[in-house]
């Protein structure tokens, strides 16, 4: 097997492995359904979510939703800019597209 092969299937597993636990699964499935990926939309229309609203849609704790949201984004999940006082966070568009293109292939 190639080293980009396996370079790849490390990757996957440390993308499952952050998807493994229930919350941050929930959290995942809560940013990649309310916009498209990557997309770039006003908080209104749900493109980006702010962990605060995170935690009241999911009734999670904050402190627990800011937890899973870092471990989603060292995996790579997804991405978060500070606004002001608030976080946004939204899925990335790459990972995403691998992740799809891994259960199309399967």
């Amino acid at each position: 097997m190639s080293n980009s092969k396996i370079e790849n299937i490390e990757r996957l597993a440390d993308i499952f492995k952050a998807l493994s636990n229930p919350h941050r699964l929930r959290i995942f499935i809560k940013l990649a359904t309310c916009c498209a990926p990557g997309t770039i939309c006003e908080v209104e229309s749900a493109g980006r979510a702010y962990v605060g609203e995170l935690a009241q849609d999911l009734d999670i704790v904050p402190s627990t939703v800011s937890h899973h949201i870092k471990e989603l984004r060292q995996a790579g999940l997804i991405r978060m800019r500070r606004q002001g006082q608030k976080i946004e966070c939204w899925v990335d568009p790459e990972v995403y597209n691998e992740l799809v293109d891994f259960f199309q292939r399967g």
